[in-house]
């Protein structure tokens, strides 16, 4: 959520935003955000005008009753202000819940490294790492090789689920929680803190976190409970602190967290869904970081230069671009991609990088402080990446590593977790 001092004082910084992001249409929206803003305002100061008008009547009644004369005249004047102060507090409340909805659909104001563009065709490559492999037969797409191994099943899964789920046998699954075991192991010497979060939230939090009017095409809401289930980590995690004050000596804060993640995916038309790489469940181990406003920008640089860490280590051919205004999302002030090389000969999304700066924490309402009893100095700063979804990053191993037999080398640094160096069929 952006600050409302920006909205009245600086209007313009704003609309040159939406403009960069293509949003246009929510130009009308700022603009009448601050015509209810100026509204609400006025009416402020007119309830508190007459609450001191009150006051004074009040005194000056209780002054000439001592005096045993005549208080007509005042208490006619007095008998009007409660209405007038309750018509004008309902239109308040309605004021203030307009202006807080309006704001909160305001997107983060972007970071001017951010590129112009209109979608993921317009993200600029920053970098490559990795030598794509050079088969010397036809390769097959991960679905296909797992099939052959029968490490999947689907169309099971479809019959008592849908599209979307998956059985994973034997290896597969060992080879999901090696990945989420080597994760692990990584990042506590970083000094991340282990976080398992609650699977559900409820829907404050949540608005907290994130656009839930953007987020209805993806989030699962329990029926008859005011429960969604998470999307990733990121979301519990960032509200784990909400409505709290940090003192300063407690940040950088690092969590790391471990959860599965559940998704509909329902705007995913168009894009590619092919197994494991588009699930409605999936496992993923997530980096959160709250920090103070001048130490995001590094640590924005320090979790993509963990995340590249883990793929280099994972032997995964990738490269990492710099998600332009049209396809950054609401909530990031600036956001790194990392594709990973598929044997199709594309690269696609393995894991994101944002930096929210304080858009989140002020949703969230989660402040820092200098020195414990002093009023806060403002919002902290929180970033969120992907260390490793194991899903895409399964896909990835899966699809480089494929050999002409059918059986796929297994990267060296999970031989410790896995028990295994390749997969072969029995």
């Amino acid at each position: 959520m952006l600050d409302i001092k920006l909205v009245r004082e600086n209007p313009e910084i704003i609309e040159q935003d939406l403009n960069k992001r293509g949003a246009v249409d929510k130009i009308g929206e700022l603009h009448e955000l601050i015509i209810k803003d100026k509204e609400r305002r006025h009416i402020i100061q007119k309830v508190e005008d007459l609450k001191c008008k009150r006051n004074k009547i009040t005194k000056i009644i209780a002054d000439k009753k001592k005096k045993n004369l005549e208080v007509s005249r005042e208490m006619k004047e007095m008998k009007d202000i409660p209405d007038e102060i309750k018509e004008l507090d309902k239109r308040l409340d309605k004021l203030n819940s307009e202006c807080k909805n309006m704001l909160m659909r305001l997107p983060n104001i972007l970071h001017d490294s951010v590129p112009i563009g209109k979608d993921d065709n317009d993200n600029i490559e920053v970098k490559r790492w990795g030598l794509v492999p050079e088969f010397r037969f036809k390769p097959k797409n991960h679905l296909e090789i797992l099939q052959g191994l029968n490490l999947i099943d689907s169309e099971r899964a479809a019959k008592i689920s849908g599209h979307g789920f998956f059985y994973m046998k034997n290896e597969l699954v060992l080879l999901d929680h090696a990945i989420q075991r080597f994760a692990i192991d990584f990042l506590m010497k970083k000094g991340f803190l282990l976080v398992q979060p609650p699977y559900m939230m409820n829907r404050k939090p949540y608005e907290g976190v994130t656009d839930l009017a953007a987020f209805q095409d993806v989030l699962y809401k329990i029926e008859g409970e005011d429960l969604y289930m998470i999307a990733t980590s990121e979301h519990p995690m960032a509200a784990m602190h909400m409505d709290e004050v940090f003192e300063k000596k407690e940040l950088p804060l690092k969590f790391m967290g471990i959860s599965p993640c559940f998704r509909k995916e329902v705007g995913a038309h168009g894009k590619y869904t092919k197994g494991l790489f588009r699930m409605h469940h999936f496992n993923k181990i997530e980096q959160f970081v709250f920090c103070l406003p001048d130490q995001s920008w590094q640590f924005h640089e320090e979790i993509q230069c963990n995340s590249e860490e883990l793929y280099k280590a994972l032997e995964i051919p990738y490269r990492v671009v710099n998600v332009c205004t049209g396809d950054i999302g609401d909530i990031a002030a600036k956001k790194y991609d990392i594709e990973s090389w598929m044997a199709d000969g594309h690269y696609r999304e393995i894991g994101s990088n944002s930096n929210c700066t304080d858009y989140q924490a002020r949703r969230l309402n989660i402040k820092w402080r200098d020195v414990e009893g002093k009023a806060p100095e403002g919002f902290v700063h929180t970033l969120n990446n992907t260390a490793l979804a194991t899903s895409r990053a399964m896909v990835a191993i899966i699809e480089n590593g494929q050999q002409e037999d059918g059986s796929i080398k297994i990267p060296k640094a999970l031989w410790p977790y896995t028990g295994f160096k390749e997969i072969s069929r029995r």
